[in-house]
């Protein structure tokens, strides 16, 4: 168990000072070498472009699927050859 007095915290007098900051703790050289892209940075660039180059190809194959090819003559004999009817049971 833990024994002794339980930490209190003081208060300041009302007189006293207190410290101000003086502006920025660091400061941004204007001619500092330009920092290479990060790990993330470039994994958040391929990303964007995987997404881009899947959107326009989702879009041509769209395309591709909406228009209705024009069926070849053996496929049109075949569409339109009479069927079989159904054995009854």
């Amino acid at each position: 168990m833990a024994q002794g007095k339980l930490k209190v915290k003081s208060k300041l007098p009302a007189g006293a000072k207190t410290k101000k900051n003086k502006g920025k703790a660091v400061t941004k050289r204007p001619n500092a070498p330009v920092k290479s892209k990060t790990a993330a940075d470039r994994n958040k660039m391929k990303s964007n472009v995987s997404k881009m180059v899947n959107a326009a190809a989702e879009q041509q194959i769209r395309a591709l699927a909406t228009n209705t090819p024009q069926l070849s003559a053996a496929q049109q004999r075949v569409a339109s050859a009479p069927t079989a009817p159904a054995p009854a049971k």
